[in-house]
């Protein structure tokens, strides 16, 4: 009977669950029940593989139209006959012969990990150094920096390290506290010495480094495991890090913001004006002429109002203070030499003019430099306060043509502006020119009533006129010349009574 093919008979029963079971129970050899699709069972002795090598359960019984096959281990599987429909996907893989990969029970996760821990630890020198080394060897700046810096890099390095493995020792601990554990071993001036994007690159370099000795690092089977909790740390690392220079920026910003508040307030009360160089420094101020500019708030945040002014500005180029006093926001820009002198200090500043809330939008004056700007700031924020005596101004409006309102409103740099500008020209130039604009502007700008009262020709009081309108820039004819020539002239003769 050795080495050949035994035939295997079988005997059919009527679907009866107690025949079934009974012959199962009697059968000499182990037997097995088939059910076909019509309802019809058959039972057989279990085939097993035969000396000869060939498959005892290998073929297939067919009756009617349901069909079984007998596969591997002699155990039933199922075959979708109907056309276009995929096979039992439980028996798709034994038809192949492959059996899907066990996954690594839980035990064995932790051994692997508890190796890999050990392996770590034992190189967490080495991986620093190695850090280390290769940042000098491909970031130019980390070569420039001090010993000192590149030292607390290390250390940072270290420690970044360190945590790492304190981390992956426990997987249920939950997100790793970078900042304290990593960046925390670092001095807060380091911020300074190193910026975002350089930290960037050093996060790249370690993760080079150590993801460059998975393999040697990790335990058998537990490279996977380590290259996952790598991605996961670093992504930690990468928003620590943000994280470190978002509230560095902050905490600048807000310094910044005071400090600037503190020059604004400086400019304008004329005190303290010794230290204006030192703050500018600290603020980065570089820029020179300077020029204030006042204007009303709107009804909204003030400190975004702020922000767009300064971003405004540094778009332009300008170095940039900016105050909020109330309701009045006082900023002061340097300019540089970008702009004809001619044409300050307008052409600098117009396009920041429609970031103030409505109203007057006051420019000062273009001065030197950051220790004369007390002079613009004031002059700005005293025309934002006469501006409204003149409704129809233009917007923006320079502070000296708002001399007249500022006089009269009590401003006495304004007063001795006009005196200065006006009034002493047209006194130094003979008594003709002040007496006949004395007697036009009294008899309504006209030229031959002035003519009558003077005893002169009406061309001689044009003339005259022509050579006002030289002498102090305002054309007596005009509206708006005729009242500041007015104020002037009523200054002046009240300044020589006060002298004597």
């Amino acid at each position: 009977m050795d080495g050949e093919e035994h035939e295997v008979h079988s005997t059919s029963f009527v679907e009866d669950p107690q025949n079934v079971a009974l012959s199962m129970l009697m059968s000499p050899k182990p037997v097995e029940a088939i059910t076909f699709f019509d309802g019809t069972r058959l039972l057989r002795p279990r085939r097993t593989r035969l000396p000869n090598g060939s498959k005892g359960c290998e073929g297939a019984l067919e009756r009617g139209r349901g069909l079984r096959h007998m596969s591997r281990g002699c155990e039933p599987r199922r075959v979708n006959t109907e056309p276009g429909q995929p096979e039992d996907p439980e028996t798709v893989d034994g038809a192949h012969g492959q059996e899907p990969d066990p996954k690594p029970e839980p035990v064995a996760q932790e051994e692997i990990r508890t190796e890999t821990v050990r392996r770590l630890e034992r190189s967490m020198g080495t991986l620093g150094t190695a850090a280390v080394a290769r940042m000098e060897e491909r970031l130019v700046w980390f070569r420039r920096m001090s010993a000192q810096d590149r030292s607390w890099i290390g250390l940072v390095a270290q420690s970044g390290v360190a945590a790492f493995v304190d981390w992956f020792r426990d997987p249920h601990r939950g997100r790793p506290a970078i900042t304290v554990e990593v960046f925390g071993t670092a001095p807060r001036e380091l911020t300074r010495s190193v910026s975002l994007q350089q930290t960037v690159d050093m996060i790249r370099v370690v993760i080079e480094v150590v993801e460059g000795q998975v393999d040697e690092l990790a335990a058998p089977g537990g490279a996977q495991q380590l290259r996952e909790a790598i991605l996961r740390y670093t992504r930690e690392v990468a928003f620590s890090s943000a994280k470190v220079y978002a509230r560095a920026a902050e905490a600048r910003g807000a310094w910044d913001a005071r400090l600037e508040a503190l020059v604004v307030d400086a400019l304008l009360h004329g005190d303290r004006e010794d230290g204006l160089q030192t703050w500018g420094s600290a603020l980065g101020w570089s820029h020179t002429p300077v020029i204030a500019m006042a204007g009303e708030l709107e009804d909204k945040d003030g400190g975004k109002v702020l922000e767009d002014l300064r971003a405004a500005a540094r778009r332009l180029g300008h170095d940039v203070l900016a105050g909020l006093q109330g309701r009045r926001v006082v900023v002061v820009v340097g300019v540089g030499d970008r702009y004809p002198a001619a044409e300050l200090p307008m052409v600098a500043v117009e396009p920041l003019s429609g970031l103030f809330g409505p109203g007057a939008v006051v420019v000062g004056p273009a001065v030197p430099d950051l220790g004369a700007a007390g002079a613009s700031v004031r002059a700005a924020v005293n025309g934002l306060r006469a501006a409204v005596a003149w409704p129809d101004a233009p917007r923006p409006v320079l502070a000296d043509d708002l001399l007249p309102e500022r006089a009269l409103e009590g401003d006495l740099q304004a007063r001795s502006q006009l005196v200065e500008e006006v009034y002493l020209p047209l006194r130094g130039a003979g008594s003709p020119l002040l007496d006949t604009l004395s007697v036009y502007l009294e008899h309504a700008s006209s030229l031959e009533a002035t003519a009558r009262m003077l005893f002169v020709h009406p061309n001689t009081v044009r003339y005259r006129l022509s050579r006002i309108a030289e002498l102090t820039g305002h054309i007596p004819s005009d509206g708006r010349g005729s009242f500041v020539l007015r104020v002037a002239v009523a200054l002046g003769r009240l300044s020589e009574i006060r002298q004597g």
